[in-house]
């Protein structure tokens, strides 16, 4: 499979995840929240696996092929991407804070297979990097993209943004 064939499958999956995923609230049937309940739980999880510094956990819960949209860049990371980039942050990284600030927004797309979360998250602790600790106080925000395989949810992709 070529790689820009991956690109347009992982794109396509994130714009399908959007399109598909139902708008309302209490309208969503007892089995659409009770998926919502473990997107949920998984999201506590990544906010867990970060202040744990557990890269791990982290990783558990990630599939490929993945996208992410961060810094006006589009890019598709694979899971040993994702790993080398994630280990030496987490270990350098000391979080006092790592929480919602609001309850995530969540929604499952109304065939289950789809869903998302979206998570305003406030940041605090200090990293080291060279012998230099610098303290981190940031609010970011995300939207997590997740898709059932195999009948257990997986994170697909990520777009965030850091409050200026």
């Amino acid at each position: 499979m070529t790689r820009s064939f991956v690109r347009t499958g992982a794109l396509a999956v994130v714009i399908g995840a959007v399109l598909s995923c139902q708008s309302g609230g209490s309208s969503a049937g007892v089995e659409q929240e009770a998926e919502a309940e473990k997107l949920r739980a998984l999201h506590e999880r990544v906010l867990e696996a970060h202040r744990a510094g557990n890269v791990d956990d982290w990783m558990a819960i990630g599939a490929d092929p993945y996208v992410s949209a961060n810094g006006g860049r589009l890019t598709f990371p694979t899971a040993s991407e994702r790993r080398a980039a994630r280990t030496p942050y987490l270990q350098s990284t000391t979080f006092t804070a790592y929480r919602d600030i609001q309850p995530p927004v969540v929604r499952v797309s109304a065939d289950g297979t789809l869903g998302w979360v979206i998570a305003e998250v406030e940041v605090r602790g200090t990293r080291v990097s060279e012998g230099v600790e610098t303290s981190i106080d940031a609010i970011w925000a995300w939207i997590e993209l997740y898709e059932k395989r195999d009948g257990e949810w997986r994170i697909i992709g990520n777009v965030s943004n850091r409050r200026p």
